[in-house]
């Protein structure tokens, strides 16, 4: 089996294609969550033929390491975010085109 080399990942800016009906989602999460992977799903209506999922990376900020999971490209909409594969539902957010929804995952 072929392990993929993701470690790159966080170690440089990140550039949002957002705008009309498309906005993103920084999520915020304990350290202790590193390399965890977070699926989002559309709330009420039927979910793509492919979930969303991305892994929690560290990304320098401030000084300091923030752990955080990035989802660049999301169709404004309201949605369910949990740790895969068939984790409980965690937060709840609302995503409105153009704009960068922030949220913070529960320690």
């Amino acid at each position: 089996m072929h392990a993929e080399d993701h470690s790159h990942v966080g170690q440089g800016p990140v550039l949002l294609d957002i705008g009309g009906d498309v906005g993103a989602l920084i999520v915020d999460l304990p350290a202790s969550l590193e390399g965890v992977e977070i699926e989002i799903r559309p709330i009420g209506v039927a979910p793509p033929a492919r979930l969303e999922h991305v892994g929690v990376v560290g990304r320098p900020a401030d000084g300091k390491t923030r752990y955080t999971a990035l989802f660049g490209q999301l169709t404004e909409g309201r949605y369910e975010l949990y740790q895969r594969p068939d984790g409980p539902v965690t937060i709840q957010v609302a995503i409105d085109g153009g704009k960068v929804r922030y949220a913070t995952w529960p320690a």
